[in-house]
């Protein structure tokens, strides 16, 4: 049985947040048809994969899943414990919004088989949230939290976003404070980026918002690394921190090189060195799964050397990268080819290597993006 992640799409959303790049609708009109997809699409895909699969997480993102009704959200887990081998030990997790749920409904979708929760914080700090157009208040995200550990859920993570346009320092780490004030178990830090396509983006050509620069963005996260793994959390990934024994399960079948199945609107799967992606409109989706059974859009086979390059990146961008299993999977030639350039980032302690282990120091992850490109 091989080890498979399944990732689970839910657009539907109350608004569109100034950054946000992700596939979401603000219409509910489409809700019931797009269960009955979804549903289909599953079991398209279960009659290829789902006799040599183990499914070890399944991962509810969006849009806001929490919007949905615990019903609705228990009709797909159902529905895929019927398709696939579930482990029992596998983890569920739900993205949640602070002002879409309360303790009472928090505890129903605990009865659905969720046991971990990813709240989308992003700031406690009410003029960054109002900035961010999210819809919760500080004292909001402080409350969901709280009763998502009274309800029951141990393992709850939260996000938090820094480099926002005007940020101090000492105001990114009040944000920090207050989160490990929570009972929380992991904690996802991401700075803000611009994508295409988005309001800030536009916000930004307009001249109505202005970003502060890469070097202040560094200091930022070497800041955030050294605060959060002094009061107890492990970085595993380069956005990722967890306490002992709460690393992401689904987060590192992603970082590892796992086969992950996606379903939903603008999904993205990767089985057996093959990846395919969904139809990102709504309407385009439920057509094409109810004519064909599933609704890919594209897809590619990776050739060796590109799943060389992967493998390397996503290794480096998490815990690093085993130089003995990758000279068993892949040969000795990527190590031969770039030993004059690690042996220069290792000495400017961009990396540190140990054991034969190779993994970023906090320095080299603040440019490992810039590290990883001229590495061949």
């Amino acid at each position: 049985m091989k080890d498979t992640a399944i990732y689970i799409h839910i657009p539907f959303c109350d608004h569109k947040c100034i950054y946000c790049d992700f596939y979401s609708i603000i219409s509910y009109e489409n809700v019931s048809s797009y269960l009955t997809s979804l549903k289909k699409e599953i079991n398209f895909y279960s009659n290829q994969y789902s006799r040599d699969r183990n499914i070890i997480s399944i991962y509810f993102g969006g849009g806001t899943p929490s919007f949905m009704e615990p019903q609705y959200i228990l009709e797909i887990i159902d529905h895929v414990r019927k398709s696939f081998n579930v482990s029992d030990k596998a983890e569920i997790t739900m993205e949640t919004n602070p002002g879409t749920v309360d303790k009472q409904k928090l505890a129903k979708f605990r009865d659905t088989g969720i046991n971990r929760i990813s709240i989308g914080i992003q700031s406690f700090d009410e003029d960054e949230l109002k900035f961010l157009t999210r819809i919760h208040n500080a004292e909001t995200a402080i409350r969901t939290v709280n009763d998502a550990a009274e309800t029951g859920f141990e393992n709850v993570s939260l996000d938090l976003i820094f480099n926002l346009p005007g940020q101090t320092k000492e105001k990114w780490k009040r944000n920090l404070e207050q989160a490990i004030k929570l009972p929380i178990k992991h904690l996802s830090a991401y700075s803000l980026i611009l994508e295409r396509g988005t309001i800030l983006n536009k916000m930004v050509l307009d001249g109505k918002v202005k970003m502060q620069d890469e070097d202040y963005d560094a200091d930022l996260y070497e800041t955030t690394i050294d605060f959060l793994e002094r009061n107890g959390f492990s970085q595993y990934e380069v956005s990722n921190f967890a306490r002992d024994g709460f690393e992401c399960i689904h987060n590192n079948a992603y970082w590892r090189y796992q086969d992950y199945l996606s379903f939903g609107t603008s999904a993205h799967s990767f089985v057996d060195g093959k990846r395919w992606w969904n139809y990102s409109p709504l309407t385009f989706y439920n057509k094409s799964v109810d004519l064909k059974g599933h609704a890919k859009i594209g897809e590619e086979v990776l050739s060796p050397n590109e799943m060389l390059d992967e493998y390397v990146m996503l290794a480096l961008r998490s815990k690093g990268l085993d130089l003995v299993e990758l000279e068993n999977i892949f040969g000795k030639n990527w190590f031969d080819r770039n030993q004059k350039l690690l042996d220069q980032l290792k000495q400017e302690n961009f990396l540190i290597e140990k054991e034969m282990f190779l993994s970023f120091t906090a320095k080299g992850y603040a440019i490992c993006d810039e590290i990883l490109s001229k590495l061949s």
